[in-house]
């Protein structure tokens, strides 16, 4: 639907209009969501927890991984000194990011509720 043909008003120069977000088509003016969009937000909100909790198991098999490599390099199972330092700065990064992330979030989850309606 062109925006022209609801609002009578001409195009402006270097505005572009678009009908949805990703294929989701607008039935209604009004602000209520159809079906279709319910899915969409839902689906969007979905595959950003999914992830999340993905980098959230990929940290954790890096530290895993780095407690494995100790536990070699500690019973004298390997004399490679240079995997463990890669597996423990993989865990330290891993985690580093992580945290800030869950930091960042935090941060959005207190701006969020200390906000008026």
């Amino acid at each position: 639907m062109d925006i022209s043909a609801v609002t009578g008003l001409s195009r402006v120069p270097g505005v572009t209009t678009t009908s949805g977000i990703d294929g989701v088509e607008r039935s209604t003016l009004t602000g209520t969501l159809t079906d279709k969009e319910k899915k969409a937000e839902g689906s969007l909100f979905d595959a950003f927890l999914n992830s999340a909790i993905d980098n959230i198991k990929t940290t954790n098999s890096y530290l895993s991984k780095a407690e494995d490599e100790k536990l070699k390099f500690a019973m004298g199972d390997t004399e490679n000194f240079h995997d463990l330092t890669i597996a423990l700065q993989k865990a330290s990064t891993a985690l580093q990011y992580t945290v800030a992330v869950r930091d960042r979030l935090l941060d959005a989850y207190k701006e969020l509720m200390q906000m008026q309606i």
